[in-house]
């Protein structure tokens, strides 16, 4: 009985089956006729479609259908301790610099001791030779920073460099050390005659700022006093492409009587390097802010 019973089971017909086993579609492994590349051609053309009825739409003065995309205001897309510091500052207002350096210690939303910075947008063609602003700068009490100093020199003017208070102050021995790529120094001072020496690794200190150039005061003869002056607070400013300069001034521990001498020596500073070449307003505009902080404008007295 079991076995006409499992004759008859194999001789029952399915054709519901059979129906949606020949209704499967087959594809290609890969290549134009593979599934995944059919559902992105179909989906390209659901785009273009939709392309296309937005442009007919826009010709026939309709609104196109569908939601417009939502664009929230920039400060709310800042952080919360962002928005209640923003808040202090009037917008579109002016200050003067006294009020500006208060609210810059007053808006701070950072834990951290925060650097102060100065940005002024210049009237002047960076592209022009006699306009593109480079300079030093001692600030009268620093700019906060630990500076490591590095002098690379003959053994004689290395002894009288550490002595002024160079970290780093080597002759073949500093060589080796940049063969290895450590580099331990945030500014490197070198002579005249050793700069030849150095050209090799020009591009392990060029992007790094650290290449010691006659402009920045890096490579002198009077080691000494350039090593003295990086310790004290020497900082170098230049205009960016966008006739902008960015300039570290400080901390916000420094209170407002330090920020205001080393805001001052810059903005002397700043006016002092105006090109004899320049038609125009030459400082359009300052801000002064601090780390992650909102920025203050403020009065431009250096025109």
């Amino acid at each position: 009985m079991a076995e006409e019973e499992a004759k008859d089971l194999k001789n029952i017909e399915m054709p519901e089956v059979a129906e949606e086993v020949d209704t499967q579609e087959t594809f290609a492994k890969s290549g134009k006729k593979s599934k995944k590349h059919l559902e992105e051609v179909k989906a390209e053309e659901e785009r273009q479609a939709r392309k296309a009825e937005r442009a007919a739409a826009e010709a026939a003065g309709e609104k196109p259908k569908g939601a417009a995309p939502v664009t929230r205001p920039r400060i709310e897309r800042r952080g919360k301790k962002y928005q209640e510091t923003a808040k202090l500052i009037e917008k579109g207002k002016v200050y003067n610099l006294n009020e500006a350096i208060d609210l810059a210690v007053k808006t701070s939303p950072v834990k951290f001791d925060a650097s102060v910075e100065v940005h002024a947008r210049l009237g002047v063609d960076p592209r022009q030779a006699d306009q593109n602003i480079r300079t030093t700068l001692v600030l009268p009490n620093g700019n906060g920073k630990t500076v490591r100093v590095a002098v690379f020199a003959p053994l004689d003017i290395c002894k009288a460099a550490k002595a002024a208070g160079a970290d780093v102050a080597e002759d073949e021995e500093f060589l080796k050390q940049l063969e290895k790529g450590v580099i331990d120094f945030d500014v490197l001072i070198s002579t005249p005659q050793y700069m030849p020496k150095l050209g090799k690794f020009a591009r392990l200190l060029g992007p790094k700022g650290l290449m010691p150039n006659p402009k920045a005061g890096t490579v002198t003869t009077d080691v000494e006093k350039a090593v003295k002056e990086a310790k004290a607070g020497k900082v170098e400013y230049r205009v960016d492409k966008q006739a902008i300069v960015h300039i570290g001034v400080g901390k916000v521990s420094f209170g407002a009587e330090k920020l205001l001498e080393n805001i001052n020596a810059f903005l002397d500073s700043l006016k002092a390097q105006k090109p004899a070449s320049l038609k125009g307003t030459y400082v359009k505009s300052i801000f002064i802010t601090t780390t992650m902080g909102p920025s203050i404008q403020i009065e431009n007295l250096y025109n």
